[in-house]
């Protein structure tokens, strides 16, 4: 693939919130592309990116699903990602790797709750977006509005490139307000055929005004169009294309389209704002590694000449082959055949094969190019966020962080036979997905499987019956608490034991402080206790016990969190005895007695909630949010329904949906999403200590 090839690749994805039309519209994309000749529906259970089982049957996105396509000339790697909140790790790690996104929103609901949160995603991975209103025929619609949240809640330089012709029912195209035509769209032919004329009288003054108004934004920040529309007052479609597109690709603006793609309308001008504004591979920034060897920056180019650098970024179980690896070639060239190097394992990947995806169907290739997005088969030491690069110059790449789960069960297989099965297909899960972790209890024995959510447990043990062929017992879902430390504290332990004969002893000082919300763990080896160790693989023996002493926590078992432990002196007895076992049994022990001094709390995971119900309801909805321990922090009108935010404890939330639609009589809806950890009231701190 040489250059003149790679600008016409748009790697890009499809984020929004649930149920405002991802998969519809990814649909649509696929038809008019050539790609499927029958359109599948959500509703129906027959669309093409939504190939599990679990997906048809609840018409919702669980995993990520990438295909490829081509339109007016443009390659386009498109990956379809889920709404809901519980897989929000799908989201994550396919913004990591693609060079831009098409948000979708709903012309009803506007910003909700989740499509704030995959846009904070984008905007922390510096993704530059277009914006899609859909569901402009249903009752309640409203374009503006949505621009106007676009620019209150998410901050985001939205400007609309196309106005709605006609709304709810009577919607039946738009005005483009680059080429100041208007484009109608045939219902009969599902919207295949459309027709390109003027624009229509009664909106002609709304559409210069709106036209006037973009030229003007993109001369503002655009100073290769500025003197042109000095002259002019003015700027031809070329120049506005030329200039949006370069404004889109550095993140200064967001172009609004608008449509319907449940009713075929609206897909094809978007599509066209994809290939025309959304940036090629080369019109992105070079990609930051970190070289190996030296702990130096350096950057890799889009280009097959240089050195080979990729990244794993999803694990999938597939039937036919086992397990697949998506992976994104951001240099060089990955062959079938050929060996990458791993820099987390420091060893040779051989690549036995090569696939292009389409859902869950695969096209053999011999290679992926940079710029390409592809899957190998046939790794064997390989997770998500992994390198594989040259071995000549090995780096690695800025790995995936995967959120920590907020909600537990304990499963356990139903015979002695099938515990092996069990366990096997539980590290399968965990491989494809870094927000399921498996665990051991070590006071009950039980195995603990940790998730995002009610419904995120629920697809995992789903996938464990079906795909798996597991019987287990399973236990109820319950709240992940973490501790936390909420004052600094030093310690000195000394740890002499006499165990099988030989006596262990050493006295280990550690210091542990109290980090900010949401920062996590940081273990530490302080620079006198590297000097004071005569082998470096005795500071490993002392981080691996703070790392035990962590995750065990000291208040009732619960893993520890934002919290800083730094070893920050050490003595030793004697060569003999300050061993490998004296020091891990001192770092444990010592950083328990620390932690216990640091004043500890238990951390509960808080939801922020959005409700949307009839005012008539309000009074109902806000008594029982009072009674889960809620807090409202603001309410607004929307349409002819009321809007409540609020934060509440997720231990609170169990069996809300029943409990909003009795309140309601089944009018009310609402969204949540995780926002924080806060220190739980006195009262649950007893319950969870006397548990």
């Amino acid at each position: 693939m040489d250059s003149r090839d790679l600008s016409n690749v748009r790697n890009i994805g499809i984020v929004a919130h649930i149920d405002a039309g991802k998969t519809t519209t990814t649909e649509r994309i696929l038809f008019y592309t050539g790609k499927i000749h029958a359109i599948g529906e959500v509703h129906e259970g027959d669309t093409t990116t939504d190939w599990m089982v679990q997906e048809r049957e609840r018409g919702i996105t669980i995993t990520s699903a990438a295909i490829s396509c081509e339109w007016k000339g443009c390659n386009i790697n498109l990956i379809d990602t889920p709404g809901h909140v519980d897989f929000t790790m799908e989201v994550e790690r396919s913004l990591r790797v693609l060079d831009g996104a098409v948000g979708v929103f709903c012309a009803v609901g506007g910003v909700q709750p989740q499509s704030e949160t995959v846009w904070r995603q984008a905007d922390r991975y510096r993704v530059p977006r277009l914006a899609f209103v859909n569901k402009m025929d249903r009752m309640g619609a409203d374009f503006g509005r949505v621009v106007q949240e676009m620019r209150d809640k998410l901050h985001a330089n939205a400007v609309p490139i196309e106005l709605p012709i006609g709304k709810e029912d009577s919607f039946t195209g738009v005005v483009d307000l680059v080429e100041m035509k208007s484009v109608i769209f045939d219902e009969a032919s599902l919207g295949a055929k459309f027709t390109v004329g003027d624009v229509p009288a009664e909106l002609k003054d709304d559409a210069e005004l709106a036209r006037a108004e973009l030229c003007e934004k993109v001369a503002d920040l655009d100073e290769g169009v500025m003197e042109a529309y000095l002259e002019k007052g003015d700027l031809s479609s070329d120049e506005l294309k030329g200039a949006i597109r370069r404004l889109v690709v550095s993140n200064q603006m967001v172009p609004v389209l608008c449509g319907t793609s449940l009713r075929d309308k609206g897909v094809q001008p978007l599509l066209d704002a994809v290939a025309w504004y959304l940036p090629s591979p080369l019109d992105r920034s070079a990609t930051e590694a970190t070289d190996l060897k030296s702990g130096e920056k350096v950057t890799r180019r889009p280009d097959e000449k240089e050195l080979l650098s990729s990244l794993v970024f999803k694990i999938a179980a597939d039937r036919f082959v086992g397990r697949l690896y998506f992976v994104r070639v951001y240099s060089g060239i990955l062959k079938k055949g050929a060996n990458a190097y791993n820099p987390r394992t420091k060893k040779r990947e051989r690549i036995m094969k090569i696939v292009r995806l389409f859902a869950d169907q695969q096209i053999e290739v011999d290679e992926l190019k940079a710029g390409d997005i592809g899957a190998i088969v046939g790794l064997k030491d390989c997770t998500t966020g992994d390198t594989l690069c040259s071995e000549m110059k090995p780096c690695y790449l800025e790995r995936i962080v995967a959120p920590q789960p907020v909600m537990f069960l304990a499963i356990e297989p139903k015979s002695g036979a099938d515990k092996d099965k069990l366990v096997e297909s539980m590290a399968q899960l965990a491989a494809e997905d870094p927000t399921c972790q498996v665990r051991q209890d070590d006071e009950t024995g039980q195995t603990i499987l940790s998730g995002m959510g009610e419904l995120h447990l629920e697809i995992l043990v789903d996938r464990l019956k079906r795909e798996f062929k597991c019987a287990a017992n399973v236990g109820k879902p319950m709240v992940s608490y973490v501790e936390t430390v909420t004052q600094p504290a030093v310690k000195e332990f000394t740890f002499d034991r006499e165990l099988g004969g030989k006596r262990h002893a050493v006295t280990l000082t550690m210091e542990i402080t109290p980090l900010d919300r949401g920062a996590g763990r940081k273990v530490e080896i302080g620079r006198a206790v590297k000097m004071a160790l005569p082998d470096p693989k005795l500071e490993e023996c002392i981080t691996q016990g703070l790392m035990d002493g962590v995750m065990t926590g000291v208040l009732a078992r619960y893993p520890m969190t934002d919290i800083g432990v730094t070893a920050t002196g050490v003595t030793l007895v004697d060569p003999e005895v300050s061993d490998e076992i004296a020091l891990r049994g001192a770092a444990v022990m010592g950083f328990r007695e620390a932690a216990e001094a640091a004043k500890p709390e238990f951390l509960e995971p808080i939801m922020k909630l959005e409700i949307t119900t009839p005012p008539e309801s309000v009074g109902e909805v806000l008594g029982d949010l009072n009674g889960r321990r809620g807090t409202v922090l603001d309410m607004e009108q929307r349409s002819d329904m009321q809007v409540v935010h609020a934060r509440v404890p997720m231990a609170q939330m169990f069996g809300y949906a029943t409990a909003i639609r009795s309140l309601t009589k089944g009018r009310a809806s609402y969204s949540m999403e995780p926002d924080s950890f806060d220190i739980v009231p006195r009262n649950v701190r007893e319950e969870l200590l006397a548990r």
